[in-house]
């Protein structure tokens, strides 16, 4: 008696999403709109592996170096052997470390301003939730250049970012909203403050509370005005601070809560205000910037971008301009697209100064969110244009070749695999949303055929020269 087979019950794994056909015909067609944008401004694509040394993914991490190792999938072999080191490989939680090290090691060969984008999965160890995946899609677009990189670069990434996300497939009547900082402005303002430490005497912020703070700021849309102020009194005290040293930032993050649509504006609120020291060469250096990247904008819908102080973005290398992407009728989902300005990301690969700036698409949280409330457009389920019925047994060469002629005019074409009968071939081809049925001539001296299967016309055709509707 043969031992019975185990079968497994297949089940999905957590925060891996997949899809059904039609559902990836959607996906799929995204990817083609994006692609299509991004190369019309003049990125050309790179692919780079999957995975990168574990050192130079948590380098990136800056200050927050341990919660990237929270995030990070390390690459081990299941049987390790006597001598077998440590994980030394990781899969990458996003491209930006993957673009420095391709940056650097094909410095000789590129063109600079180096242009590029990709479009790949990423992988981080989140625990899975509405719009948070550990296996996911991310499409960015970086600008990369040798010793300095001109600031109107960091405009033309929101305008990408608006043509794209503005016309999407399902995306027609989402309100979303583009929001810009620099981080010039809130380090500036940070380091020309002092405070008492507990022994009463005046001190500057340490490099280690100026992070805590940048954190705490990052978080003030989320959490709330109130929230923050705690947050950042409990961290001036952690660092030896006295109590209500955070009373300095309150009338900054005053200003943050508001939101400026042209630099003008921008300019007016913070060089009126009488607490906020303006003379600071960093944070006179961000306003300027802000301000023009605003100014360079002024042609897209009103109220399509707007300066928000109170965006940080939580990794360290970012220097200048950042960016976050919102849903104005569903805040709190959080940003579906961010990204900035870095100084020298490429420093840990090559003895070269390498500015750049992107931004970054959450492809899959996007993708997932418009698929949860029906607002994708309805996919087919082949990517066939035309199904070629079989007629009988004898007449599949004929069947073969009629689709093979209809291929080499363009046209993707499926054949019906056996001569059923002709309802239950019909019936198929209307499952699968085909829009054509062929029919090749069932008797000879007969006309080829094709069925229109919206409109149910059927009519005589030619496969060599027949065109669609």
């Amino acid at each position: 008696m043969s031992e019975k087979k185990k079968i497994f019950k297949p089940q999905p794994v957590s925060g891996f999403p997949e899809w059904l056909p039609e559902v990836r015909a959607v996906e799929q067609q995204w990817f083609d709109h994006i692609r299509k944008i991004f190369e019309s401004y003049g990125f050309c694509n790179i692919e780079t592996p999957s995975v990168e040394l574990l050192d130079a993914i948590k380098a990136k991490g800056g200050d927050g170096e341990a919660d990237v190792d929270k995030e990070i999938y390390v690459l081990e072999r299941y049987h390790k052997e006597d001598g077998d080191k440590e994980a030394r490989l990781a899969l990458h939680f996003d491209q930006t470390v993957p673009l420095a090290r391709y940056t650097a090691q094909h410095f000789n060969d590129l063109v600079f301003p180096f242009k590029r984008y990709q479009m790949q999965r990423v992988w981080r160890g989140e625990r899975p939730q509405a719009g948070r995946f550990r296996e996911f899609y991310q499409c960015d677009i970086d600008v990369i250049n040798v010793d300095s990189l001109p600031l109107h670069f960091d405009a033309e990434m929101p305008a990408i970012i608006w043509e794209v996300l503005s016309t999407l497939p399902g995306m027609e009547n989402e309100k979303i909203q583009i929001r810009i900082s620099n981080r010039k402005i809130l380090m500036g303002f940070l380091s020309s403050l002092t405070a008492k430490d507990s022994q009463g005497n005046d001190k500057k912020l340490s490099n280690e509370v100026t992070a805590e703070i940048l954190r705490d700021i990052d978080k003030l849309e989320k959490v709330g005005l109130d929230n923050t102020l705690t947050n950042i009194e409990n961290s001036f005290v952690r660092k030896g601070y006295a109590l209500g040293s955070q009373d300095l930032i309150k009338p900054f993050l005053d200003t943050c809560k508001k939101r400026y649509p042209t630099g003008e504006d921008l300019q007016d609120t913070l060089t009126n205000s009488s607490e906020i020291d303006t003379s600071n060469v960093l944070l006179k250096e961000g306003i300027k910037e802000l301000s023009f990247v605003l100014d360079q904008l002024s042609h897209l819908p009103e109220g399509a971008v707007v300066a928000d102080l109170s965006i940080v973005r939580g990794l360290d290398y970012y220097t200048g301009t950042v960016y976050e992407t919102v849903f104005l009728d569903d805040p709190g989902y959080g940003s579906i697209c961010s990204g900035g300005r870095y100084d020298d990301l490429a420093s840990n690969y090559i003895n070269k100064n390498l500015p750049g700036v992107g931004i970054s698409i959450g492809f899959s949280r996007l993708f997932d969110r418009l698929r949860q409330q029906y607002k994708l457009p309805v996919g087919r389920i082949s990517p066939a244009d035309i199904m070629v019925m079989m007629p009988s047994e004898d007449r599949r060469a004929l069947t073969m070749e009629t689709a093979q002629k209809l291929r080499a005019q363009g046209h993707k074409v499926e054949t019906f695999h056996n001569p059923v009968k002709l309802a239950r071939q019909l019936a198929y081809a209307e499952k699968k949303g085909i829009p054509y049925v062929w029919f090749p001539p069932f008797e000879d001296g007969k006309s080829h055929e094709v069925k229109n299967m919206g409109t149910g016309t059927q009519t005589a055709a030619d496969p060599d020269d027949w065109k669609k509707d």
